[in-house]
């Protein structure tokens, strides 16, 4: 991993790892705020599995556990792209709970709601970057895309050296039946 992968990587989880270990210790600062967008979700989430957490402040801890830990893997470089994507999912709720300016009428928190909102939206960005960052490494698209062509160009020598060895066969035979003997 170059240096200025490994300190982009530090810098991008830098927001979830304090945020993360912060909310994780004093939820309660955060329900009145992210009550609307639980209250909304907390059905969907007990169909999925029952044994989720549906109350307001265990959602809000379970997001901060998750942003902690996959912010630690995204700096420390352990499976950077996973953790990335991770945190691209944890970053879309909180931003949705946390500044709702297009509920503000006063336009000063609006403001300053829509420039937190905007910032990570650019975390947001800077995260599907490194999701799909392969490190100058081929994907696996490209992978798959290369070995279906290499399969598919053995394939059409074999069909050919067969054909070849089919034509030399029926020589072979044609010329031994005219042999005598």
């Amino acid at each position: 991993m170059t240096p200025v992968r490994s300190l982009a990587r530090v810098m991008l989880s830098g927001i979830f790892v304090v945020s993360g270990y912060r909310n994780l210790r004093s939820p309660e600062r955060l329900a009145k705020k992210a009550a609307p967008v639980t209250d909304r979700v907390a059905p969907a989430l007990q169909k999925m599995n029952p044994r989720l957490p549906t109350d307001t402040v265990q959602l809000i801890r379970l997001n901060s556990a998750v942003q902690l830990g996959a912010g630690l893997m995204l700096a420390t470089g352990r499976l950077t792209r996973p953790a990335a994507l991770v945190l691209a999912g944890t970053i879309v709720p909180t931003t949705i709970a946390g500044h709702p300016f297009w509920n503000d009428d006063d336009p000063v928190t609006r403001d300053t709601n829509k420039v937190h909102f905007l910032k990570n939206l650019g975390l947001l960005g800077g995260l599907l970057l490194a999701a799909a960052d392969t490190e100058g490494k081929p994907g696996l698209r490209w992978r798959t895309g290369h070995r279906i062509g290499h399969s598919r160009r053995s394939m059409q020598r074999a069909v050919r050296t067969a054909r070849r060895e089919a034509r030399i066969a029926v020589r072979s035979a044609s010329t031994a039946r005219r042999l005598p003997g």
